[in-house]
C-alpha cells in the first residue's frame, strides 16, 4: 500500500524525508507527501522547496491551534513532532501546563478526524520525567484512546549509524483492529557504519558552493579561548587562562564552547542558545557551519534550507535525523508488508 502522509509540526523536513525515502524493497509499500503544517514561514519554505516543490500550497504556514482540519486532504498515515519546549530538560519544564505542552493535543484531534492506518509522534527523552510522568501517562492514554496500538521507545540514534548522540521518543501507533503489530528496529544492522562526527563533516569534502555553508566569524577572545580548549572538552573542563574565562553563576551547562571529539557521534545539535552553543569544530578555532550541522543531523548537502543564519540553525536544531527517521519508516512499511526485521524490545514499559 502506498501511505498518504499528513504531518503537523513538519519542520524543515527531516521526518518528511525519512518517510518519502524510506525503500522496503517492494514497490507496492511507500510513502507519499499529502500535506504539512508548521508556524514558522521559513520552516514551511523550507519544507516546500525540498520535500514538495511542484505542490507549494499543501503546506500550511498557521498556527495549529487556528488550522482548519476540514480544509485537509484525506490521509492513511500521520506524523507528528509535536513541540518539546516544555518537555526538554533545558528550559523551565513546564510540561502539559506549559504554553507548548498541550499541542499534542492536536496530533489526538487529527487522528480522530482521519482515522489513519498508522502514525508516528516524536518528541525530547525528557517527555518522560515532564510533570512528575504524569503529562507522558495522559499522553498516552490519549493516543490509545483515539484508537491506536502505541509502541513509545527511547531512540538512541547514534546507535543506528548517526553522527549524532540524539536520544528522543518516538511513539508508532497501528489503529485498533489492524492485525499488525510494530516492532522497533534493531540498531544490530548498523554497528559497522562509521558515526563519528570527523567523517560525517569531512568525508566527501563539502563543496565550496554548498547552500547555508558561511562561516560564523569568531570575535578574537573566543578564538583565543578555543586554543585552550581540547577536543571533547567545554569551557569549564578545559585549563583555561583566569582572563578568558566565563563569569557564569549557576549551572554550568555542558556544551558552552565544547570542541567536538572527532572519534565520536557529536554531541546533540540544537536549535538554540546564546554564546558558546554552536558547536565547535575539534581542530579549528570556530563554530560549525549550519552545512555542516546539517551533516549531522544528515540532511543531505542539496538539502537547502531558507531564511537568516540563525533560524536556519534553529530549523536543522529542531529537525529530526533523516536517515533516523527512514530506518523506523520502513521499519513501519515492513510491519505492513509482512516483511520480518530484527527487533529489539521497546525501551519504555508501562
Amino acid at each position: 500500500m502506498i501511505y498518504n502522509l499528513g504531518e503537523l509540526f513538519c519542520g524543515p523536513g527531516g521526518i518528511a524525508w525519512g518517510a518519502l525515502h524510506a525503500d522496503i524493497g517492494n514497490k507496492d509499500f511507500g510513502i507519499v507527501h499529502q500535506w504539512a503544517n508548521d508556524y514558522d514561514k521559513d520552516t514551511c519554505e523550507t519544507y516546500r522547496k525540498n520535500i514538495c516543490p511542484d505542490r507549494p500550497d499543501t503546506v500550511y504556514h498557521e498556527d495549529v491551534r487556528k488550522l482548519n482540519m476540514d480544509k485537509l486532504a484525506k490521509i492513511n498515515a500521520l506524523a507528528f513532532g509535536f513541540p518539546c519546549n516544555d518537555f526538554s530538560v533545558v528550559g523551565e519544564q513546564k510540561g502539559i501546563d506549559g504554553v507548548y505542552g498541550p499541542l499534542y493535543s492536536y496530533g489526538v484531534k487529527a487522528l480522530k478526524k482521519f482515522e489513519p492506518n498508522w502514525f508516528l509522534a516524536e518528541n525530547v527523552g525528557g517527555l518522560r520525567n515532564a510533570n512528575d510522568g504524569t503529562a507522558f501517562a495522559k499522553i498516552l492514554k490519549d493516543f490509545r484512546e483515539a484508537g491506536y496500538e502505541i509502541t513509545p521507545h527511547l531512540y538512541k540514534f547514534e546507535e543506528y549509524g548517526i553522527p549524532q548522540a540524539r536520544h528522543r521518543i518516538i511513539i508508532v501507533g497501528i489503529k485498533k483492529g489492524l492485525p499488525e503489530v510494530f516492532r522497533v528496529p534493531s540498531p544490530k544492522p548498523y554497528s559497522d557504519i562509521d558515526n563519528t562526527c570527523k567523517n560525517a563533516i569531512e568525508n566527501p569534502p563539502i563543496a565550496k558552493d554548498a547552500p547555508n555553508n558561511e562561516r560564523t566569524k569568531q570575535s578574537d577572545v573566543v578564538i583565543e579561548r578555543l586554543k585552550y580548549i581540547k577536543p571533547g572538552q567545554n569551557a569549564f573542563t578545559a585549563e583555561i587562562p583566569k582572563h578568558l574565562q566565563l563569569n557564569i553563576a549557576g549551572a554550568k551547562i555542558s556544551q558552552i564552547y565544547k570542541r567536538l571529539d572527532p572519534k565520536k557521534p557529536a554531541y546533540t545539535v540544537t536549535g538554540s542558545g546564546g554564546g558558546g552553543t554552536h558547536i565547535y569544530h575539534w581542530k579549528e578555532n570556530r563554530a560549525l557551519t549550519n552545512r555542516e550541522r546539517a551533516r549531522l543531523q544528515t540532511f543531505e548537502d542539496t538539502y537547502e534550507f531558507v531564511g537568516s543564519k540563525e533560524s536556519v540553525r534553529k530549523q536543522i536544531g529542531m529537525a529530526v535525523p533523516c536517515k533516523g527517521a527512514q530506518i523506523i519508516f520502513e521499519a513501519i512499511l515492513k510491519t505492513f508488508a509482512h516483511i520480518k526485521y530484527d527487533y529489539v524490545e521497546a525501551s519504555i514499559k508501562e
